[in-house]
């Protein structure tokens, strides 16, 4: 999506069915590392066949994972300040970008933009002032020069109180670089969505049947008219701090809502039925190559969990069967991750 946004403005400037879980796993924290939780694996059914979802979450499919330690939240800024400040890294959004990768992401024979234009930045969420046809993103959707994750409203903004929230406009490869200095690595997206049902064979939206619980939000999502009219019931316009709702039930914070969260997959619209065809899918790692049929020329991996700005009138994408294709080079206000470590 960052592409198709960012030759938009190129131009401008130049004229739910849950699956069943077969563990009696809660999330064991002994001798585990530093905010992670140990899930001991087992056979679950990945994806849905609810007619309700979207086509590429369709069909079910027997899958096996084995046991892993997955990260209590989401990567906060504090912590990827943290990898900052050891290792000197600079985040995609903070570099400017070439014309050399860009050209990979786009159709043959798109014209060079103006190097004017090539400038470091990325996708913020800017809500218009009045309802909107909910078929074009590009509608609330924003490129701004010098946003990063540093500064994640614009160049202007700052990190101070949000040291808790969850880092965003994180890159594919940044969040890898982050996985690697800490000695862990990205989920795959069947352990990311075995973590997330939380032990439970049929709750839709996580550990619970409903979006609230005894009159509590149970995740941070848009209440409201997406994209213009956000009501802010849950008391978060846009994400929220770790820990701001309850865990499910493997002690997991944020698996649904919040951000999205990237896994180390590659997208392929229908992956998922090359699966089913299978007995059991044993620790699938995802397809070898990316296909996004709606931009066909993108590079994509799967974020999964759905944001902040999942409402009930468009994205619903607050379950744990829900899945996105993300261009690796995207850093967007809405999209962050966790770490996952292999048992030894």
């Amino acid at each position: 999506m960052k592409n198709v946004l960012y030759f938009a403005c190129v131009l401008l400037l130049t004229g739910c069915g849950g699956p069943k879980v077969q563990s009696d796993d809660k999330g064991d924290t002994k001798d585990a590392p530093s905010n992670m939780v140990l899930i001991h694996g087992g056979d679950f059914t990945m994806g849905t066949d609810d007619m309700n979802s979207y086509s590429h979450e369709r069909p079910a499919h027997a899958v096996k994972v084995k046991p892993f330690w997955i990260d209590v939240t989401e990567v906060t800024n504090r912590e990827y300040e943290e990898f900052v400040k050891a290792t000197g890294y600079i985040t995609i959004a903070e570099r400017k970008p070439t014309w050399e990768e860009l050209s990979k992401q786009v159709p043959p024979g798109t014209p060079k933009p103006p190097d004017s234009v090539l400038v470091p930045g990325s996708l913020v969420f800017h809500p218009p002032s009045q309802p909107v046809m909910l078929n074009d993103y590009t509608q609330w959707w924003e490129w701004r020069q010098g946003v990063n994750w540093r500064h994640p409203d614009g160049p202007a903004s700052t990190l101070e109180g949000r040291g808790e929230h969850p880092v965003v406009h994180i890159a594919y490869e940044d969040a890898l670089a982050y996985a690697k200095w800490k000695g862990k690595r990205l989920p795959t997206e069947a352990e990311w969505e075995f973590a997330a049902r939380g032990g439970e064979q049929s709750a839709e939206f996580d550990w619970e049947k409903e979006i609230k619980s005894q009159g509590q939000f149970v995740a941070n999502t848009f209440q409201g008219s997406f994209p213009n009219r956000n009501l802010k019931e849950d008391g978060f316009e846009a994400s929220a701090p770790v820990k701001s709702y309850p865990p499910n039930h493997y002690g997991l914070y944020d698996m649904i809502g919040n951000v999205w969260e990237w896994t180390s997959d590659w997208y392929d619209a229908n992956y998922f039925q090359t699966l089913a065809k299978n007995a059991v899918a044993i620790n699938p790692t995802g397809p070898v190559k990316s296909y996004d049929p709606q931009e066909p020329f993108a590079t994509k991996r799967v974020t999964k969990g759905g944001s902040f700005l999942c409402a009930s009138n468009y994205c619903v994408n607050y379950r744990p069967t829900a899945r996105q294709a993300t261009a690796i080079d995207s850093g967007q206000s809405h999209i962050g991750f966790r770490c996952v470590k292999d048992v030894e």
